[in-house]
């Protein structure tokens, strides 16, 4: 699955959990680079890989591209990675604890 290869890289990863946290209205590409300390080609390189993904969006605003979270993508990841779980093993599942704080 090319989404979860994408999200395999630690920067990639924390990228889009930036873009999770800010919903639909995105993020520009400088304020990214700004928060990440990445050079402009760096994060460039990352943002293409999450878009051929499928986990981001890019919509140009003016002077800006805005980089998204793709919503529903992250959905169907979730659904995914949730009726596959322990596929071999279901005793092995267990209960669920969330990963977030």
């Amino acid at each position: 699955m090319t989404a979860l290869s994408a999200l395999a890289q630690d920067t990639r990863l924390a990228i889009f959990r930036y873009l999770v946290t800010q919903g639909r209205q995105g993020a520009a590409a400088g304020d990214i680079a700004q928060r990440f300390q990445l050079p402009k080609p760096t994060l460039s390189f990352h943002l293409k890989e999450l878009k051929s993904a499928g986990l981001v969006t890019a919509e140009r605003r003016g002077r800006s591209l805005i980089y998204a979270a793709d919503l529903a993508a992250m959905t169907a990841l979730v659904g995914y990675l949730t009726e596959n779980c322990c596929a071999a093993d279901q005793a092995a599942c267990g209960p669920v604890r969330p990963i977030c704080a």
